[in-house]
């Protein structure tokens, strides 16, 4: 009787990464306190083995793990060496970043439970007490009674099945979610009219200012807004409040759903609350981030501070800064409408099923620059780099961009310039099969028109479509209204939570490819509209100049100060202009003849007769 080869250690614990990688970016989602994992992966790596997907996370869970064994040889080389230069500077940087510590605002998170599902138990009451999801390819939410049995958003509808072979799954409605999210919108619009949609279902508030005038506690508030949205709209948000948008973040998933979660704003309960805190419940840390600090002992935001003389040596000095802000628990107090942050970029991309053909390729990236042209034209934005991103078969990514001569935004230039990128990527994978397109522009040169009138120091005319008359569009965060506003730099706290949403992306991206279910709607709430204006707000009223023609404030008294003004103006023109009328009538001497010193000697200068004189009266 022959027995089995034992199983290598190395093989095993490979495999063990693999299965929590496996387990996808929504772990953390709440719903799942019960629900055993390690069953839920074994699902999930037996139903997936041998797909191209699985290969590839494979692949991936193989170069993270290498690059993990370098992170941990360079911090045995740290370890021999002196870094008493990079403690100190660590705790000097500890120090400074305590000086920064606000705890005079109050910072909510809003948080709609389960939304997508929510809004479609709304039509379909009978669901209430059934397991059911949104999404067929892929899960894009799913109710809480799903959750039990593992299911989470970002998985597979097949495995979803496996693991919930009652699972009820709903087609997406954009529409219909989008018209409810803008419900909630002109609710909290009223406790902070600044507010910052994170996505179609969350948004931060800032209620200092709310609480001070209604002379009401942070707790009273959220638990009124909270009450005021279920009435309303029937629809169910939990809620954190905390010093700073990162702490009320973590805070809005201690009590869901439906509840809030108040962490008092003060220093030794913030540190308390941290210390214990899995460095994954931090919006910005992902799955290979955490496995990369965990590999060096750090699995709490607690245990940063004793490894602070490595983390800038291991994963660089943003990395650093990131960590130590978390360690302290300190995050952004400025909370701003989402449009405002400055745009990097404009892109679209699309997923699809294989697709090898040249001809068809070439008409799928006609669609993208199309599809392209319509943001650039929305945002209002050319480009003056063009970047080419696809997917293969084998779900390899690869991207190649180029410099066109002139900042572009038309589909033909978009479509002209891309076409080479295409035709060399063709000629280094010969055969190539896709599933991914998309199309970038970075580099971004505004097309709005300056406002002349606010240059010159009269008020600017309301643009807001809705004033035109016009109908609001969708648009992505990072777009002003008007060129003359300063952008807002995204804060580095802004730029590793985006990161951990990228990976969240691709994931699904991927997922749905293996389903082969795929929405070519897909936008998982991406789209960020303007906040509403509040109903208490009265609309701006401007009164024209019968002088100057210019919208002036509806104040009687400014306004008579203005006619005054252009009056005295008007008369000063009129006698500029007689006594330029009466010049003209006598005769115009002859000018003097003025030599010039210069090299040559000879040359005199003279006005341009191109040049128009400028009078301003």
């Amino acid at each position: 009787m022959t027995t089995e080869p034992p199983v290598e250690p190395k093989l095993v614990k490979e495999h063990d990464t693999l299965k929590y990688s496996l387990l996808g970016p929504s772990l953390t989602k709440s719903g799942q306190d019960n629900v055993d994992q390690q069953k839920v992966s074994e699902v999930i790596y037996n139903a997936s083995k041998g797909s191209k997907y699985f290969n590839n996370e494979e692949a991936r869970d193989k170069n993270l793990t290498q690059k993990i064994e370098r992170i941990l040889d360079k911090k045995k080389q740290l370890e021999k060496l002196d870094l008493a230069s990079d403690l100190r500077k660590a705790d000097d940087y500890i120090a400074e970043l305590e000086l920064s510590r606000d705890l005079s605002q109050v910072v909510v998170h809003i948080d709609c439970d389960a939304f997508y599902a929510a809004v479609e138990e709304l039509d379909r009451p009978e669901l209430k007490d059934l397991p059911f999801s949104v999404g067929k390819g892929v899960l894009t939410t799913c109710n809480y009674h799903a959750r039990k049995f593992g299911c989470r958003s970002g998985m597979a509808g097949f495995v979803a099945r496996k693991l919930c072979p009652q699972l009820i799954q709903l087609p997406l409605n954009f529409d219909k979610y989008t018209a409810k999210a803008q419900e909630v919108r002109e609710i909290i619009v009223d406790y902070d009219p600044r507010f910052e949609s994170a996505s179609i279902d969350e948004a931060y508030l800032n209620i200092t200012e709310y609480c001070e005038k209604n002379d009401i506690s942070p707790e009273d508030a959220v638990q009124q807004l909270r009450r005021e949205v279920h009435e309303k709209t029937k629809i169910t948000v939990s809620a954190g409040i905390a010093a700073n948008a990162k702490l009320a973040k973590i805070c809005s998933n201690m009590n869901k759903p439906n509840g809030q979660f108040q962490l008092p704003i003060d220093r030794n309960s913030i540190m308390a609350f941290m210390r214990d805190l899995p460095t994954r419940k931090v919006n910005g840390i992902g799955r290979v981030f955490e496995r990369e600090l965990d590999a060096i002992g750090v699995k709490t935001c607690g245990d940063i501070y004793a490894f602070r003389q490595y983390l800038s040596k291991l994963f660089g000095d943003k990395a650093f800064a990131f960590l130590m802000q978390c360690y302290l628990g300190l995050g952004r107090t400025k909370i701003q409408p989402a449009e405002e942050y400055e745009r990097k970029s404009v892109g679209t991309e699309s997923t699809f099923g294989e697709m090898g053909n040249p001809v068809d390729l070439r008409n799928k990236l006609q669609a993208t620059a199309e599809e392209l042209e319509k943001d650039m034209v929305r945002t209002q934005f050319k480009g003056r780099t063009l970047c080419l991103k696809v997917k293969l078969h084998t779900f390899e990514v690869f991207t190649r961009q180029m410099i066109p001569p002139k900042a572009i935004y038309l589909a033909d230039d978009l479509y002209k310039y891309s076409v080479p990128m295409l035709t060399k990527l063709e000629q280094e994978f010969p055969g190539m099969k896709l599933r991914l397109m998309g199309l970038r522009c970075t580099h971004l040169v505004s097309m709005k028109k300056p406002d002349t009138m606010a240059f010159f120091g009269f008020k600017k005319r309301s643009t807001d479509p809705s004033d035109l008359g016009e109908s609001p569009t969708k648009r992505k965060a990072g777009v002003l209204e008007d060129e003359t506003e300063q952008w807002e730099a995204w804060p580095d706290e802004l730029l590793f939570e985006d990161a951990e949403r990228q990976e969240w992306e691709d994931e699904l991206q991927e997922l749905e490819t293996l389903s082969q279910e795929i929405d070519k709607r897909r936008h998982h709430g991406k789209e960020i509209v303007p906040n509403p204006k509040k109903k208490d707000t009265p609309e701006e009223e401007w009164w024209d100049c019968p002088i100057c023609t210019r919208p002036q404030a509806a104040s009687e008294k400014e306004f008579n100060e203005h006619i005054d003004l252009c009056l005295s103006r008007q008369t000063i023109r009129d006698a500029v202009q007689e006594t330029s009328e009466s010049h003209s009538r006598e005769p115009t001497p002859a000018p003097k003849k003025v030599k010039l010193s210069n090299e040559k000697g000879k040359a005199s200068k003279q006005g341009d007769p191109k040049q128009r004189r400028l009078n301003f009266g």
